[in-house]
């Protein structure tokens, strides 16, 4: 009786086991272009320049658990996509169906059922692949590369001597030099699991993408003395291709809170983590603490066109002021007073956050 019970209960124990290791596994997502950003949406997010050491981009592989709630805001960005019809270059790329603009320049986004992409800066059309779609763990996709830069330049590097070597005597001068920068990528979904960041914990699929850069050297070699010599040649050994390599971690979810990368983590040649972005939600403060009973002081307030910032310990602070959408408008660095000039910006509520050693503080600023 007591090898049966025992029996049943490993039997019961190993189905046990199956049903959480299914579960487990089950885990993994789906990203497609219905859980990214559409029309009308704003995606707020932070950067972290010099991350905490906890900060690492993982392993690959299924199951993973990425923690980065050590992030700091240190920037912030605001991004709002809107109808590309009536931006001033819509015309140019009839594919587009989102637009943001960023520091005064249009970037047109295709967002289709296979891809999220770029497709034009302002009035140049321009590829390129921010995410394969749908993600999905163990995908990958191979970007050919594509001309970016194609730009000729008169002769002002190399004696004319040297077209004889490059042309093997055919032609006499170098009139022109072309440099030819072409751009490629590699996009695998390499890792799934649970991400943790500020703003709380999400179901990701870890996207590593590898953009290949490759530039290449012409020279325009005239032939002066039969005029039948004359075109384009490899400058290679005056000048020899290069090719860079750029890889960058993208953390994506299907969680309606994001609709956006939860994290971008971009590194060195040799792995080192040199920024990190990620998403976080903006939250402002109902009542703020008086600076001018603290570390600091701000004056006059309302403004108008200027403010003065006072630190009252003479310490570096970090000065951010953003508006009520959580946009950076300026960052600066002081240790005792600092002027700002205000008279670019639109009225409106601001806010004022000053960090240093000691401390942080808010400050609600109203520009009239």
């Amino acid at each position: 009786m007591t090898n049966i019970i025992t029996k049943i209960m490993r039997t019961k124990l190993f189905t046990i086991a199956l049903m959480f290791i299914s579960m487990n596994m089950s885990a993994q997502i789906t990203v497609t272009d219905a859980d990214l950003v559409d029309i009308g949406d704003v995606i707020y997010q932070a950067t972290d320049s010099t991350p905490s050491n906890t900060i690492t981009i993982g392993n690959a592989g299924a199951n993973q658990t990425w923690d980065f709630s050590a992030l700091q805001v240190l920037e912030y960005d605001t991004t709002e996509f809107v109808d590309p019809a009536g931006t001033p270059f819509a015309s140019a790329h009839p594919s587009a169906n989102l637009c943001i603009e960023e520091d005064n320049q249009y970037v047109y986004i295709e967002k289709n059922t296979s891809s999220f992409s770029v497709v034009g800066f302002d009035a140049v059309p321009y590829s390129f692949l921010v995410a394969p779609l749908p993600l999905v763990y163990g995908s990958s996709v191979s970007i050919p590369s594509s001309v970016l830069i194609d730009s000729v330049m008169p002769n002002i590097f190399f004696p004319d001597s040297f077209a004889l070597f490059l042309t093997m005597g055919q032609a006499q001068t170098i009139d022109s030099i072309k440099i030819v920068m072409s751009l490629g990528s590699d996009v695998n979904v390499d890792a799934f699991g649970s991400i943790i960041i500020p703003m709380g914990t999400f179901d990701a699929l870890r996207v590593k993408n590898d953009i290949v850069t490759t530039t290449e050297y012409f020279a325009y070699c005239t032939d002066t003395l039969f005029n039948i010599n004359s075109g384009w040649v490899s400058a290679s050994a005056l000048m020899p291709p290069t090719t860079e390599v750029q890889s960058s971690y993208q953390w994506w979810t299907n969680d309606v809170a994001a609709k956006f990368f939860l994290v971008q983590i971009e590194v060195d040649s040799i792995g080192g983590i040199d920024v990190v972005e990620f998403l976080h939600t903006p939250s402002f403060p109902s009542s703020v603490t008086n600076l001018s009973t603290g570390n600091f002081n701000a004056y006059p307030i309302p403004t108008t066109y200027s403010l003065t910032v006072d630190a009252k310990n003479n310490e570096l602070t970090t000065l951010n002021l953003v508006d009520v959408k959580g946009k950076l408008i300026v960052n600066k660095q002081f240790t005792t007073s600092i002027d700002l000039d205000l008279s670019q910006i639109a009225k409106g509520i601001y806010y004022l956050n000053l960090n240093n050693n000691e401390g942080k503080s808010t400050k609600k600023i109203i520009v009239e």
